[in-house]
């Protein structure tokens, strides 16, 4: 098959991960006609229920990756730590999108800050940090307070220290407990956090949903609002970045691009994830077209859908603590018009452990916000 010849319903799509994204995404293949293997280290996982072939192996496993590349037309991520190995071999049987030059770049925080950097997109000062020596002269150079972090497998605040001050009992502590290839990385006084989804088509087509606000509780995301309320200056400046990163890049599949909003209105850079994003989970139900739809088509070659709200949406996380110590009152929580649970299927809900969302529409961001909110009140 060409490469750009249009991947068509009734082909196989296949998915390195196996989580909720995954899910979603084989959801939305499915609904358009499309198979779904899904490959990860895991069994009975959340992609797999809903999968044709769920395949449970290394990422290591060359063998068993080959032999999944090659019962599938195209392969996608829903993962992003997939060892740059497991993307060539897969490469070699069938397109991978994005491409493992993608992967390669934003999975480690020091490849894809540099990247941001060479392409002078605005990004959080930074200084690559491979020793306690290193430490010290990046604290003098950046000052404190200051974040380290590991450059690679960082999620949800895993991986990362604050730094109060440069005292070097601090240092020696912080080194201690990331030890490994890291970035140091300014703190930055920002206003609030949103991100922008995107996709971009295998003929350079960009669609770009409205900006997301973002609000964390223990580094993991905890209330999602679209639109974002923030002015249409800086919401115009996030979109412009995350198309320009989106062509840099030369994405074809569907990207997050994470900001800060620093007080004076303007953006900067704070991660990219070379998949759909938990900001986006929005768009499954309040979007012409989910950012899984979105990735769907992007990957196949297909032109990309409307990326247009129905109405204003939000989402919040529905955390394993949630089940601690009964199992929530989901009745109590869908009786409210406007709003729709998701539940991913994993079967030990643990704390901090992401078991499901909820969206609420309504007409305003305000008026959403507090409908998820009282939902996921509800459950308890």
């Amino acid at each position: 098959m060409s490469q750009s010849a249009p991947i068509l319903p009734g082909a196989t799509l296949g998915v390195l991960g196996s989580g909720q994204l995954g899910r979603m995404f084989a959801l939305e293949a499915r609904r358009m006609g499309y198979r779904v293997h899904t490959y990860s280290p895991d069994s009975d996982s959340p992609t797999g229920q809903v999968a044709d072939r769920e395949v449970a192996a290394s990422y290591d496993d060359l063998d068993a990756v080959r032999e999944f590349a090659s019962r599938v037309d195209v392969v996608t991520f829903e993962f992003e730590n997939v060892p740059a190995v497991t993307a060539e071999t897969c490469a070699a049987e069938c397109p991978v999108r994005p491409a493992g030059e993608v992967l390669h770049i934003t999975q480690n925080r020091s490849r894809e800050k540099g990247f941001l950097r060479q392409h002078g997109f605005p990004v959080t000062p930074f200084r690559d940090v491979l020793s306690r020596a290193d430490l010290t002269a990046a604290v003098a150079e950046l000052g404190a307070p200051a974040v380290l972090k590991t450059a690679a497998f960082g999620y949800d605040g895993k991986g990362q220290v604050k730094l109060a001050s440069a005292d070097p009992a601090a240092l020696d502590a912080a080194w201690a407990e990331i030890d490994a290839p890291a970035v140091l990385e300014a703190f930055i006084d920002f206003e609030l956090e949103v991100s922008v989804v995107g996709a971009r088509g295998l003929d350079g087509q960009i669609a770009l949903y409205p900006v997301f606000e973002n609000a964390h509780v223990d580094h993991i995301l905890d209330l999602t609002v679209c639109p974002a309320r923030i002015p249409e200056a800086t919401a115009r400046q996030a979109r412009e970045v995350a198309t320009g990163i989106l062509e840099a890049l030369d994405v074809v599949g569907v990207v997050c691009v994470e900001f800060f909003v620093n007080r004076d209105g303007s953006v900067m850079v704070n991660e990219i994830a070379p998949r759909p994003h938990n900001s986006g989970h929005l768009t499954f139900g309040a979007a012409r077209t989910s950012q899984f739809a979105q990735q769907v088509r992007a990957v196949c070659g297909l032109p990309l859908g409307d990326p247009a709200l129905y109405e204003p949406a939000a989402m919040t996380n529905l955390l394993g603590d949630l089940w601690l110590p009964h199992t929530p009152d989901w009745a109590a929580a869908i009786a409210h018009p406007g709003v729709a649970l998701h539940l991913y299927g994993k079967a030990e809900p643990r704390a901090g452990r992401k078991m499901g969302h909820i969206t609420a529409t309504a007409d305003s961001p305000d008026l959403a916000a507090a409908l998820a909110l009282k939902a996921r009140s509800a459950l308890r």
